[in-house]
């Protein structure tokens, strides 16, 4: 049974930073592509962050360049989003997704709130 975990959803003030997790269970955690992706209620679902399949870098959103940084810890199955000078535009549900090639998989989801 797959399962991903995030957690580290908060409110914070903008200008602010979260780190949010994503332990992963039920894959082969080494060789999967990892990504990070958010939603605000009435759009669709966005990119965030992925890892791309073989060219070795991660992508990012226009949005999030320079201030969101996409890393992993293969030891702990676990996938970090570190998020700083947040925005209140940064206000979302941030999901975690193990990416193709193969079945896709999306975790549970953790709120992030950008306000004074």
């Amino acid at each position: 049974q797959v399962q991903l975990v995030e957690s580290g959803g908060d409110l914070v003030q903008p200008g602010g930073s979260l780190r949010l997790s994503c332990v992963a269970s039920g894959i082969i955690f080494r060789f999967s592509f990892m990504g990070w992706y958010r939603q605000v209620p009435g759009k669709q679902r966005e990119l965030v962050a992925s890892e791309t399949r073989g060219g070795g870098f991660t992508i990012y959103a226009d949005s999030v360049k320079g201030r969101f940084t996409f890393s992993r810890d293969n030891a702990k199955n676990t996938v970090y989003l570190q998020m700083n000078s947040l925005k209140p535009e940064d206000t979302a549900v941030y999901y975690c997704k193990k990416e193709g090639p193969g079945n896709t998989y999306w975790g549970q989801g953790t709120q992030v709130t950008v306000s004074s």
